[in-house]
């Protein structure tokens, strides 16, 4: 008899060979969808190998049983799709963060109204309660040789699927999984053990993707879709997508007029509206305030820099598909796809002693890459765009200050912008494969025991992300959670032990030597036209007053009333805030309605009775109708609103 240890669950007694469905039953785990043993993934059915000892359960609530239950509904989705469609080939079908889709290659692509029919083919499956069945095909093994796999695709047609297998390595094991007898995909798996699982699933959208990403491919059709444990649970989640799509900024972008994406213009290039512009500015204002205030010293870099640079930096090695180039004077140039190499240039137009350190370097520059035309998405995957960038040069026993004060500026920020919720990860190298990343160890130690000792003064919890950091060094990276529980890349605190010794910088230290300094990139929003998609999305259009492009509208009811309307509008303009003036000959329903549309903060009724008594009736956004004020009363009303950056009434 043997003992296997199980997680959460203790120690189970076993004897003879038995399936970890078995181990499963007797350890009371109601819940397990698959199993773990180290590194590897198991189905519930599969036999339990002689040599374990150890095994974890992997549940629906774990990411990894979530990525089992999608996955095995991607694979329920292409069974549906090859009884309806049997001259369509396979994809790929992965589980992704928000469930899952599959990718087809068709010859008419699928439309939303396909989704209907497809669905209730995926109920029939699920209601026969089809097994997942695991066969392994490996070139040590005669009888299920690779080539056996070969053929049973180019017996279905599965050009797609032949490929792939050819790119798997020929020492790895080959696999395929069976949904029933009919349907059959390439996959390592696991799955649930059987369809009838997955009750609860709704397919969402249809969208095309290049085959493997890459536009020089066949363009596929891709099905998404999301499947749940509970009715419930899908119900709610249904609910939070039909708000989401509510809040999508590519259509309240266009609506409130702040920005245009236009084909004519150029795909992934972002043109500002005024009403857009205004917005950027005020954020733009708010982060030179902040930046100066804390010690930052304001630098501009060209938006083109020969080539040479991009090389000495490493750049060009790894990011030369996303560079735009051109030739200048017979010299090849190119668009800048980041910031660093400028700031580089910068620090070395000036001979720095330890006196001088820390300098902080911050711009708000303009980069742009070449990201490819599927890639693209509204505010949020551009070519041209906007960093809140800075580069912070000094000692290494200065880095734990710096360090610590851009994350505390940045929770400043999320305080004021109103996102009292984030996430911290921490990515650090993968000590099994230190010699894949520049650097020292020692230099790594310190990185990384700076950027936890920062973290853990400020008791912010982290999660450890192993193998995650870039090769030039860690980071912190902090993502925002919107008033939907979404995460928003914002903030990245940065190491780089690329750039310093790649262009030889130095310092005179207080012993006389010359000495590199340290680098510490970061970001504190990201890019501002990500961050303004995700203020957009945050309050669906309802910015708060000291956001609004324009925080109030007078409404005068006739025409006899515009004039003293203009001169109320003067008087808040000269107050500092920002207003106009309607001038249309809507009626005052009309005018207020369309004010609502806008989501303007404060609309302000000017009549006959408000001229006579000197004063304004005012409306505020999500609460109605505030009743008479004074132009004095309603100036400090909304002064103060601007100053505390108080939370809107209303983000519907």
């Amino acid at each position: 008899m043997r003992k296997i240890k199980i997680s959460n669950h203790g120690v189970v007694p076993l004897e003879g060979s038995c399936t970890f469905t078995t181990l499963a039953d007797k350890a009371g785990a109601k819940d397990a969808l698959a199993c773990r043993v180290g590194d590897v993934l198991f189905d519930l059915g599969a036999e339990i190998p002689s040599a374990i000892s150890e095994v974890d359960f992997l549940t629906y609530d774990m990411p990894e049983g979530w990525a089992v239950f999608q996955h095995s509904a991607a694979h329920l989705l292409a069974a549906a799709v090859k009884r309806l469609f049997p001259d369509v080939k396979l994809g790929i079908g992965p589980a992704i963060d928000d469930g899952f889709y599959y990718d087809f290659l068709t010859d008419k692509p699928f439309t939303d109204n396909d989704l209907s029919a497809i669905e209730q083919e995926m109920k029939g499956i699920v209601s026969t309660d089809l097994p997942f069945r695991r066969e392994e095909l490996s070139r040590r093994r005669e009888e299920l040789s690779r080539k056996s796999a070969e053929s049973l695709f180019k017996k279905r047609g599965e050009n797609l699927k032949l490929e792939l297998l050819k790119e798997i390595p020929p020492e790895e094991k080959v696999t395929v999984y069976y949904l029933g007898d009919e349907f059959v995909d390439l996959c390592r798996g696991p799955h649930l053990p059987s369809s009838g699982q997955l009750q609860n699933f709704k397919l969402l959208s249809v969208a095309g993707a290049y085959w493997k990403g890459d536009e020089h491919n066949p363009m596929l059709s891709r099905i998404y879709g999301v499947a749940f444990r509970s009715a419930e649970e899908l119900a709610r989640h249904l609910e939070k997508l039909a708000e989401a799509k509510r809040r999508d900024h590519r259509v309240l972008g266009q609506r409130l007029g702040l920005f245009i994406l236009s084909e004519e213009g150029g795909a992934g290039l972002v043109f500002w509206k005024p009403k857009g512009a205004m917005l950027r500015h005020i954020i733009e204002g708010y982060w030179y305030e902040q930046h100066l205030k804390n010690g930052y010293q304001l630098i501009y870099s060209p938006h083109i820099l020969r080539s040479g640079v991009f090389h000495t930096s490493g750049h060009f090695d790894f990011y030369r598909e996303n560079m735009f180039t051109m030739s200048v004077d017979e010299q090849e140039y190119v668009l800048k796809p980041m910031n660093c190499p400028g700031h580089i240039i910068v620090y070395q137009s000036e001979i720095h002693s330890y006196r001088d350190l820390p300098l902080r370097y911050a711009e708000l520059g303009t980069v742009y890459r070449n990201e490819r035309s599927g890639t693209l998405h509204g505010l949020l995957r551009v070519r041209g765009f906007s960093i809140d960038d800075a580069h912070i040069f000094c000692t290494q026993e200065q880095l734990v200050d710096e360090v610590r004060g851009v994350v505390e500026l940045a929770m400043q920020f999320y305080r004021d912008f109103g996102f009292p919720n984030f996430k911290v990860e921490l990515s650090v190298r993968d000590p099994q494969n230190a010699d894949k990343y520049a650097g020292s160890d020692q230099m790594w130690q310190v990185a990384e025991n700076t950027l936890v000792q920062v973290l853990d003064q400020l008791s912010l919890e982290f999660k450890r992300m192993e193998g995650e950091a870039v090769f030039y060094g860690p980071k912190i990276d902090i993502k925002l959670m919107d008033n939907l529980g979404r995460l928003w890349q914002a903030t990245t605190v940065q190491f780089d032990f690329n750039l310093g010794p790649r262009f030889g910088l130095e310092y005179a230290a207080s012993d006389g030597t010359r000495q590199a300094p340290y680098i510490v990139h970061r970001a504190v929003l990201g890019s501002m036209e990500r961050f303004v998609g995700t203020l957009i999305e945050h309050y669906a259009g309802d910015f708060p007053l000291w956001l609004s492009p324009v925080q109030a509208r007078l409404l005068p009811i006739a025409d006899a009333q515009y004039e003293y309307a203009q001169k109320v509008a003067g008087q808040l303009t000269q107050s500092g805030l920002r207003v106009e003036v309607e001038r249309s000959d809507e009626k005052l329903g009309a005018k207020v309605r369309d004010g609502e549309m806008q989501k303007l903060p404060y609309l302000i009724v000017v009549g006959k009775k408000e001229v006579e008594q000197g004063g304004v009736s005012v409306r505020l956004r999500g609460k109605g109708d505030l009743g008479f004020m004074t132009v004095n009363q309603l100036i400090e009303r909304m002064q103060n609103e601007v100053e505390t950056k108080a939370a809107p009434f209303s983000t519907t």
